[in-house]
C-alpha cells in the first residue's frame, strides 16, 4: 500500500513544446504542461467540458525521450508523484508551485 501514497496518473495533451534544460551536472530536465479534459452535463442538461492544466517535470532518460519525441499537441500518459516547491520572486515574495514529477511516460495517438 505504500506505493499508492503519492501516485498520479494523467492522460492529456501538451499545451506547448517542452522546455529542455541541460544542467551543468550533466542531468537533463524537461518541463511541460498537459491539459486534461472532463465532460459532464450541468443542471440544464448542457454538455460542459472542464479543462485542467498540470505542470510536469521529467529528469534523465525520461527527459531525453521527451526532448526527442514529444511536441505541442501530442497526447501522452504520464505517471509520477506530486511535489510542491517554494521560491522567492524578484520582489522577495514567497511563491509556490505544484508539479508532477514524471517517472513514466507513454506516447499515445499517432
Amino acid at each position: 500500500m505504500n506505493a499508492l501514497r503519492n501516485k498520479v496518473q494523467l492522460i492529456g495533451n501538451l499545451g506547448n513544446d517542452p522546455e529542455i534544460i541541460n544542467l551543468e551536472s550533466g542531468k537533463t530536465l524537461a518541463k511541460f504542461s498537459i491539459a486534461t479534459n472532463e465532460s459532464y452535463k450541468n443542471a440544464q442538461g448542457e454538455r460542459v467540458t472542464d479543462t485542467q492544466w498540470h505542470n510536469i517535470v521529467a529528469w534523465g532518460k525520461t527527459a531525453q525521450i521527451v526532448e526527442k519525441f514529444v511536441t505541442k499537441g501530442k497526447e501522452v500518459a504520464i505517471e509520477g508523484k506530486l511535489t510542491t516547491r517554494t521560491w522567492e520572486d524578484k520582489d522577495g515574495i514567497k511563491r509556490y508551485t505544484t508539479e508532477v514529477v514524471c517517472n513514466e511516460l507513454l506516447m499515445l495517438g499517432k
